[in-house]
């Protein structure tokens, strides 16, 4: 199992306890998960996020098979195009993109053409919908939450296109499925980080209703518990815990066709 959303690195708005690669091996080890994909969290925050990729992979460098890097592309940057290619050939397994920080509308053009380019060079772009509740956070922390239409939008881009999109909750997951056509759905992938589990039983229904493959398996260390989305998945129907319906595999995002 992968952990597809985890971060190492300072929040600027709240302490985050030893957000360091060194915990976080430690953290993934007791959970039995056999990786981690890792971006940089104060790149999210950096005008130009390259210094940040710098500084994740080599913060990740002693702990290469375990923790994978997925740093940021900034696509209104200058010579963003250099970044990208310069992120893959240093081992990316993912990028990352952060257009509520940056600014970006719901139909940035800049933002496809990153979206095209990452699905061009077989890696998926990830997305995060929020990193706290907007109830909790900083008034200094404007960024709002990730739109669904910037999501469909992506999705319609390009064939080529490959979305992970993480932190979002079953509203943000049913408004993006429901309004695309399949081929445009089997270009998303959802982690379940911010899946509510028992009473309301929402990833149930979700995995029900939209199928388990479409789902891979997120913390949001160091930001959220690591333990919560496997408590989510053992307290699943009997059904839903079946070697034939788990979930599917940040992995082979890429390799997969729509």
């Amino acid at each position: 199992m992968i952990d597809a959303n985890t971060f190492i690195g300072p929040y600027p708005f709240r302490y985050v306890p030893h957000p360091d690669p060194e915990v976080l091996v430690r953290v993934i080890e007791r959970e039995h998960i056999d990786a981690a994909w890792v971006g940089h969290l104060p790149s999210a925050f950096y005008r130009d996020p390259g210094a940040g990729n710098d500084a994740l992979f080599d913060a990740l460098s002693p702990y290469v098979g375990r923790l994978a890097p997925v740093p940021a592309v900034r696509p209104d940057w200058p010579r963003w195009e250099q970044a990208l290619a310069s992120v893959i050939e240093r081992g990316a397994v993912a990028v990352r993109a952060y257009p509520q920080q940056w600014g970006f509308g719901t139909h940035h053009p800049a933002l496809a053409e990153l979206a095209l380019a990452c699905g061009e060079s077989g890696v998926p772009l990830v997305l995060t919908t929020r990193f706290e509740d907007l109830r909790q956070r900083h008034p200094l922390d404007t960024a709002g939450d990730l739109p669904a239409a910037t999501v469909r939008a992506l999705a319609r881009a390009g064939s080529r296109v490959r979305l992970l999109v993480t932190a979002a909750g079953r509203a943000l997951i049913e408004e993006v499925h429901w309004g695309l056509t399949p081929e445009e759905r089997a270009r998303v992938w959802w982690d379940i980080s911010w899946i509510w589990g028992p009473p309301e039983d929402e990833l149930a229904h979700l995995l029900r209703t939209i199928g388990s493959r479409r789902f891979v398996f997120g913390t949001g260390w160091p930001l959220r518990l690591s333990q919560t989305p496997r408590a989510n998945l053992d307290l699943l129907p009997d059904e839903l815990r079946s070697p034939l319906a788990p979930l599917g595999d940040a992995a082979q995002i890429p390799a997969r066709s729509a």
